[in-house]
């Protein structure tokens, strides 16, 4: 575990070196009240009261969770808070300001977090997150390595950001990354281990939901016989719901009915296609 435990600290310095950023934990109020209002900048939220506020990150932090901010110089433009669950630590919020988004310094961040939770020999991390979003299901099962476990509908109840204000449900997706697997040790080396869709299809894959060619989704009728399946997902739901409500909420509805539909048939995420299938496969 020590020779990990190292591996894990240096891979996440270098990352964050090659963009000129540091990532390091946040201890005092007047940290955490910024890390607040970036929060709230992020998510386009009326309050940061909406997501977390300073004084509960100042309690979180106190009481040894992990509360830290990524710095340019000394420019504060990314932020995460996880708190210890049991026998794994979940992982709550992470943002990077939209300036910077894209660049890198999210996975900066996560890199840093596994290291922080293999430093104190916890080794596996959760979150959520909204499965309709496809560059962030790309991001936590192939960037990260993580493996996405259970459909959790309306986790959160009503939304009122700005980024998720107008949704049907607060749908999400629950995510197990355990971090000294060797998916986890294979991504942080560089190793994105991409879906070959070749192969999924050559498997006789079944589409059970896919997009038309106006942007809808279009259910198929999967039959659950082992072959591969294939869900698809908005390109751009976040735009969707400004431009379109009705159809974002047909989405939501039709992902979570089609991925819980492969869950209960035995079925297991196997990873997200660069252009937006989830690809399923019997387990």
């Amino acid at each position: 575990m020590d020779e990990l435990i190292a591996e894990a600290k240096e891979v996440a310095t270098a990352a964050a070196a090659r963009l000129g950023i540091s990532v390091r934990e946040l201890r005092d109020p007047a940290a955490h009240e910024e890390a607040a209002q970036l929060f709230g900048r992020i998510w386009r939220a009326d309050s940061p009261s909406q997501l977390l506020d300073a004084r509960m990150m100042r309690a979180l932090a106190y009481a040894g969770n992990y509360v830290v901010g990524a710095f340019r110089e000394d420019t504060l433009i990314g932020a995460a808070v996880a708190f210890f669950g049991i026998d794994h630590l979940h992982s709550h919020i992470t943002g990077v300001d939209p300036a910077t988004q894209s660049r890198g310094a999210g996975h900066a961040i996560k890199l840093h977090q596994r290291a922080w939770a293999l430093d104190r020999r916890i080794e596996s991390v959760h979150w959520t997150f909204d499965p309709l979003v496809g560059r962030n299901a790309y991001f936590n099962l192939h960037k990260l390595g993580a493996r996405a476990v259970k459909y959790l509908p309306d986790f959160y109840g009503r939304m009122t950001d700005g980024i998720n204000a107008g949704d049907a449900t607060s749908d999400r997706l629950y995510i197990q990354w355990d971090v000294a697997s060797p998916e986890a040790i294979a991504a942080a080396a560089g190793d994105t281990r991409e879906i070959n869709m070749q192969a999924v299809y050559a498997a006789g894959a079944e589409v059970a939901l896919a997009r038309d060619d106006f942007g809808r989704p279009s259910p198929g009728k999967a039959i659950y016989d082992g072959r591969p399946l294939l869900v698809a997902v908005p390109l751009d739901i976040e735009a969707m719901r400004g431009t379109d409500p009705p159809l974002a909420v047909a989405w939501r509805r039709e992902v979570g009915d089609a991925l819980c539909a492969a869950f209960e048939a035995g079925y297991r995420i196997a990873g997200m296609a660069r252009d937006g299938w989830y690809v399923m496969e019997a387990e």
